[in-house]
């Protein structure tokens, strides 16, 4: 088939994947409906170069398979295979995101709904534009990767994005992460919603570009594009269409965007995990008896709770078969480990090496994981768990929250972080991150917490703060609560075991802690009980008070009655 074969040398790859399957005598019928389908898909596609001004790139790959890409990975030295199968890689200077270079483009369109500040840094639209030319001028003549991939696992919610990168391996992030349109998708999508353009070699010159350092991720909420330079760290794509949905959800569709994990039971109930790193999240939601709806990123629609990715990025510092078997067993062929180290003289993995960072990470498609949903929708929760690792032994292991103290404690976003969890922390110290992820948030915090009680009210959930941190005094004096202790808790909460439990209300937090839990000892269930000396109890507790009272200050201003009375009360 001589004219064929011309016919597929010029069109992308993903076209011959698509209509020529076994094709050894085509009919005049499929010249004619292959010229067609080619023709419109080739135009769309160099449209869309063309709206990014990347119409002088030297080739574009559009939509190769992990096996592809994985292959160009290695014929570019951009990574090893490990011994586990799993493409390792190095992304150089930053091993994290950047948020001091996050930036958001402040036009008439977000001057006045955007949450100004050190979160939401302002860029010019001027800035922005010559940025972009520069970019495209810089990708000009070069080699770049295209993938079609969407975010919002709930059709309803569904935001087709194309991400354009200069590497084989951040394409590939790309596919793990986000949800994998199916080959007739692809077709249908001419233009995507939104772009992103990721280019870790072009760096920015600060006096001429506006930015503070070479580096850069900046969201343009009207042309819906995020440019990243001058880091190949590929969390920055992540979190970049996982702000542009902190934006878009509530603002726009009255959906509440979430940094959590979910998970299903048995019987269809949704369950629904926050916290900030430490907090035992990922470790708490990966339950066997329970389906993985998703780990990090979530919204609360109408009458679901939807994913918004296809994949899990996972830190693997320490990380064991023994500790997180899922995620072990996930580590294999089509997975990216980012920055770790190798056994002496070998590919062999050694997730202790923190040698580059201590923010090693792998990537993999959700389905890696054995007990994930096949489809990661689920109804709205029936419970809502706020984890915080309290290594001042304050918190109660287990309580329950009205209305306004969970959008208190929604906005505190409170844990502390201990010796060990990051370099320089020797002694305790309390963390505070609105709606369990202040970074990627566009709107005020409040914004967030007012839907958050709304939902509460509409769907009749139970929030619960769960202390997964030290009882019996602080860290270096009492003890971490016992793991099997969280878990039964945890799931005496989602049995309904604890709805007609009697409570008695916290002296100064004025949370509900319940009297008894199955398989928990009643003495672990007030924590001021488990200290030797109350007295100390009462000083740390009314220290830590203070803390969450002087963090709600930033947001004081814009919160209702409702929420403000929620806080912790210093006699």
């Amino acid at each position: 088939m001589p004219v064929l074969r011309h016919i597929v040398a010029a069109q992308p790859k993903h076209f011959f994947r698509i209509f020529t399957p076994n094709i050894t005598n085509p009919s005049p019928f499929f010249f004619k409906q292959f010229f067609f389908m080619t023709d419109i898909g080739t135009k769309a596609k160099n449209a869309t170069l063309e709206s990014l001004g990347l119409q002088s790139v030297l080739h574009a790959h559009w939509n190769l398979t992990a096996d592809e890409l994985i292959q160009k990975s290695i014929d570019l030295n951009e990574g090893v295979i490990a011994s586990n199968g799993a493409l390792a890689i190095n992304t150089g200077k930053f091993t994290g995101r950047s948020p001091k270079d996050r930036f958001v483009v402040e036009d008439e369109n977000t001057a006045k709904t955007v949450w100004w500040g050190r979160v939401n840094i302002a860029f010019s639209p001027e800035n922005f534009d010559k940025l972009h030319q520069k970019m495209a001028a810089h990708l000009s003549n070069k080699s770049v990767f295209v993938r079609d991939c969407y975010a919002c696992a709930d059709a309803n919610y569904r935001l087709n994005v194309r991400v354009v990168t200069e590497t084989a391996y951040a394409n590939l992030f790309a596919y793990n992460m986000f949800l994998r349109p199916t080959n007739a998708e692809v077709l249908e999508m001419d233009m995507p919603d939104w772009s992103v353009v990721n280019a870790p070699s072009f760096e920015a010159d600060p006096e001429t570009d506006g930015t503070r350092q070479a580096n850069f991720a900046i969201i343009n909420f009207t042309k819906k594009i995020i440019l990243i330079g001058g880091t190949a760290y590929t969390g920055e794509i992540k979190k970049g269409i996982f702000s542009v949905l902190n934006y878009v959800l509530p603002h726009e569709r009255n959906t509440l965007s979430m940094h959590c994990s979910a998970n299903e039971g048995k019987n269809g109930d949704t369950a629904v995990f926050f916290g900030l790193s430490g907090t035992g999240k990922t470790t708490l939601s990966a339950d066997p008896n329970r389906a993985l709806i998703g780990d990090d990123e979530h919204g609360w629609g109408e009458s679901s709770v939807f994913n918004f990715e296809g994949g899990c990025y996972a830190k693997t510092i320490d990380l064991t078969s023994e500790k997180e078997p899922e995620i072990f067993a996930a580590i294999k062929h089509g997975a990216i480990l980012e920055n770790i180290g190798f056994e002496p003289g070998t590919n062999t993995p050694n997730y202790a090496d923190n040698s580059l960072t201590e923010n090693t990470r792998v990537s993999y498609p959700i389905h890696f994981i054995q007990n994930a949903k096949p489809v990661s929708v689920g109804g709205s929760p029936k419970n809502i768990f706020f984890l915080t690792c309290d290594a001042f032994g304050v918190l109660p292991p287990i309580s329950k929250l009205s209305t306004g103290q969970a959008m208190y404690h929604f906005i505190s976003g409170y844990t502390a972080k201990v010796a060990g969890t990051e370099v320089g922390v020797k002694e305790p110290q309390t963390t505070f991150s609105a709606c369990f992820g202040a970074a990627f948030l566009p709107l005020h915090p409040t914004q967030y917490a007012e839907l958050l009680g709304k939902k509460m009210r509409e769907n009749n959930v139970n929030v619960w703060l769960i202390n997964t941190g030290w009882s019996g005094g602080g860290y270096g004096v009492g003890k971490r609560m016992n793991l099997k202790y969280t878990r039964a808790m945890i799931t005496a909460a989602l049995d309904g075991l604890l709805d007609n439990e009697t409570y008695h209300t916290h002296p100064i937090f004025g949370v509900a802690i319940p009297k008894n839990c199955p398989d928990v000892p009643a003495q672990i269930l007030d924590p001021r009980l488990t200290w030797r000396n109350a007295h100390e109890y009462d000083q740390k507790a009314t220290e830590l008070a203070q803390a969450f009272n002087q963090n709600f200050e930033e947001y004081a201003s814009q919160a209702s009655p409702e929420i403000l009375a929620a806080a912790p009360k210093m006699g």
